[in-house]
């Protein structure tokens, strides 16, 4: 999960090796050139987005006739996937501006924006509605840097730590917690999971126990169905103030997800292209998909097939007019 921030090392490495990218997408033969009709998804990390390749690798391969490819890669290796003819599509994109300045441009175009995918994006810091009950205000600034000692992993200070933690998900995660943790002098620090499940499981038994935990999170999410969650208040998203990755003064800007296409991909203007450029679905299409994969055990297949079996308005629109 991301905002616009890239790491500055790693932007450098990027454009210094985007001009030898363009040249040999420029010569690569595509899937659909090259007759292997195999459409190639990027697969980031986070339930939401393994349902929206559940459902989409569903139609591609059963109503098109298409194979797919899911490559697991982060969200910043995505982008040099696409523009190293590696991969075609990514499903939803949050933001990444400078990404698509590099890899989009239009001297040296290796990926299109492929439009929204329906779902709006929230990121944020969390904490569940019991904390908020026992200490009022504690989800603004001035209440949560009077009371960070709540969120030590003993408890209140109980060791005589009164540092509180921000449970982190996957540290590949593209984040502005650090920024804020300094700009408004709270005395926290972040704790990395290693994964969505992980965090999710953390949480889920943390919040069983009515224990306060204070968490980075984000919409769409299935688990907002079960856990009573309150968003903490910052001061609203203005255009550049987060320009200082190290101090930033404003909470997450609201997204509207997009997809990225793989220029030649979107070129060849195939039917697997059409039906990519004509998705959209709702937080709510998302997240029952993904709760079903996540918390009702059935596989990502599965859990498209019944989501599709339930849903046929939605999706056949997404269906090419030649299909």
């Amino acid at each position: 999960m991301s905002n616009t921030m890239f790491g500055s090392a790693a932007a450098k490495i990027a454009a210094a090796s985007a001009a030898t990218l363009f040249a040999s997408a420029c010569g690569a033969a595509t899937d659909t050139e090259d007759g292997s009709d195999t459409v190639r998804i990027a697969l980031n990390g986070w339930d939401g987005y393994r349902a929206s390749a559940a459902v989409v690798s569903h139609l591609l391969e059963t109503e098109l006739g298409y194979e797919t490819e899911l490559l697991e890669v982060d969200e910043q290796t995505a982008w040099q996937e696409l523009a190293s003819d590696d991969a075609d599509v990514i499903l939803e994109n949050w933001g990444h501006e400078d990404l698509m300045e590099l890899y989009g441009d239009a001297e040296n175009q290796l990926v299109v924006d492929g439009g929204p995918t329906g779902n709006k994006g929230t990121l944020g810091w969390y904490m569940p509605q019991y904390v908020v009950d026992e200490y009022p205000g504690i989800d603004t600034v001035a209440g949560l840097k009077e009371h960070t000692e709540v969120f030590t992993p003993g408890g209140a200070a109980a060791s005589g730590d009164t540092t509180g933690r921000l449970l982190g998900s996957d540290p590949t995660f593209v984040t502005q917690d650090q920024g804020m943790i300094n700009h408004f002098d709270l005395d926290l620090e972040i704790e990395y999971v290693g994964s969505e499940e992980d965090q999710i499981a953390k949480v889920r038994k943390l919040y069983a126990d009515e224990k306060p935990v204070l968490f980075y999170f984000y919409e769409p999410q299935w688990a907002f169905e079960e856990l009573d969650l309150v968003k903490v208040k910052f001061p609203e998203y203005v255009s550049m103030c987060e320009i200082d990755p190290e101090d930033i003064g404003c909470d997450y800007p609201a997204y509207k997800l997009n997809k990225v296409f793989r220029k030649g991909f979107a070129d060849e203007n195939s039917p697997a292209y059409r039906l990519l450029d004509n998705w959209e679905w709702t937080n709510d299409d998302q997240n029952e998909v993904a709760k079903m994969i996540a918390e009702d055990g059935l596989s990502p297949e599965d859990a498209a097939a019944a989501w599709i079996e339930e849903n046929p308005d939605t999706w056949k629109p997404w269906l090419p007019a030649d299909a």
